[in-house]
């Protein structure tokens, strides 16, 4: 690396590669179902969707970013609905509740705008790229496959349950990076910004038009290291470099 190179870690989900869209999907199928079943009740899909979202953030808080709990969590709300007006769960429906959570899981892998021209240029110009994903093992590592991800990273590629302050301050520790010239980019205020700015790195934030309740949390420091906030991913290497050039 050159005395201009910089340490770049990458969120996934909803940085390089679509996620949330796909649980959106999911969820309209379930508000249909909810709201077909619970029609006499006069449930309305705002009620179903936030209390779906209160048990989904709970679980994740609880569990870190757990397969089970996204399915989970739509038979939790299923049964807080039936215990308010006293209907009987019925089996066939949880499990049609369970299978219907864990399809979000299969569905095809797809790649943000610009996400191989933004990691071809930063790794032309001679940065180390790193990969830090929430969830579980099996399933990133299909994703990072399914993109050909590894081409960028090699075995650069970190994947923990728990995407926290502790967590990336464990990453940078054990890989002893130079603070003031890595970066965390990521969609997440929660999971990539926060650890960041506790962390002493510098952190570009894309910001997606919808984001996921649970990444949403307010900024209460202040940076003092560098903080950018960017609408897409082919914003990232016109930063980087701007930065590599005026700290040489």
């Amino acid at each position: 690396m050159s005395k201009d190179s910089q340490h770049i870690i990458f969120d996934m989900d909803d940085t390089l590669i679509h996620c949330n869209k796909y649980f959106d999907l999911i969820l309209g199928e379930f508000f249909e179902l909810m709201t077909r079943w619970f029609e006499k009740y006069g449930v309305t899909t705002e009620q179903v969707r936030t209390k779906q979202m209160e048990i989904d953030v709970a679980g994740v808080d609880k569990l870190g970013f757990a397969s089970a709990n996204f399915p989970q969590s739509l038979i939790d709300t299923y049964r807080f609905f039936c215990n308010q007006h006293q209907k009987t769960p019925v089996l066939h429906e949880e499990e049609q509740l369970f299978k219907l959570g864990l399809s979000v899981y299969d569905q095809e892998i797809e790649a943000y705008p610009g996400m191989v021209e933004t990691l071809d240029t930063l790794q032309n110009e001679g940065h180390r790229l790193y990969l830090y994903t929430g969830g579980e093992s099996r399933i990133q590592k299909r994703k990072i496959e399914q993109m050909k991800l590894a081409d960028f990273f090699d075995d650069r590629i970190y994947i923990r349950q728990h995407k926290n302050v502790k967590a990336l301050e464990e990453i940078l520790s054990a890989g002893q990076f130079n603070r003031s010239l890595t970066w965390m980019i990521g969609n997440s205020l929660r999971t990539d910004v926060v650890p960041a700015l506790t962390a002493g790195i510098n952190s570009i934030y894309i910001k997606q038009k919808r984001e996921w309740h649970y990444n949403l949390v307010e900024l209460k420091q202040e940076p003092h290291n560098v903080l950018y906030t960017v609408s897409a991913l082919t914003e990232v290497p016109d930063i980087i470099l701007g930065n590599a050039v005026a700290t040489s």
